[in-house]
């Protein structure tokens, strides 16, 4: 069985194993270093509060690791700025909101007042969803958005005939 390419970025601990993995995801180039960016936004998405500091550690590893991820496609060019902002803003999040508030359904909600652009509401949402796609949104507002968290506290629902 193989092992995929984040993974084997992910322990690599030792500084020879690191400089192994970096080889041989430049040797294979975008079809190995693509695995290394979905797997971070799948840990970005479920990582929990006491797995802030590995999370941290990875996108400093990257960073060092992949220093010019545009050399593997140019759209990647602000990738390490964009993860690191992702996971500071959901750290933010978690650390917001203590883990028995966290029970129910929560909501992302983005807006410009001062555009004519509808509104955006993401419902339903469990608070880790919630916190990620804070997160994820948070890095990209521009001037005059704003981004709420909110949780749901009552809810009256109906549905068309």
């Amino acid at each position: 069985m193989t092992t995929g390419w984040f993974e084997q970025f992910a322990a690599a601990e030792a500084a020879e194993v690191q400089t192994r993995v970096s080889e041989g995801v430049k040797e294979k180039g975008y079809s190995a270093f693509y695995p290394i960016v979905e797997g971070f936004w799948a840990l970005l998405r479920t990582f929990a509060d006491d797995e802030t500091e590995r999370v941290e550690e990875l996108l400093r590893r990257g960073r060092r690791m992949f220093p010019e991820p545009a050399a593997f496609s140019p759209s990647w060019e602000k990738l390490w700025d964009e993860l690191e902002q992702v996971a500071a803003y959901k750290k933010h999040a978690l650390l917001s909101v203590p883990s028995p508030e966290r029970e129910g359904e929560w909501q992302i909600v983005m807006d410009n007042p001062y555009s004519n652009q509808e509104v955006v509401c993401y419902p339903a949402l469990t608070f880790m969803e919630a916190a990620y796609l804070y997160g994820y949104f948070r890095q990209k507002l521009e001037k005059n958005e704003y981004i709420r968290l909110q949780k749901i506290q009552t809810l009256i629902m109906n549905y068309g005939e």
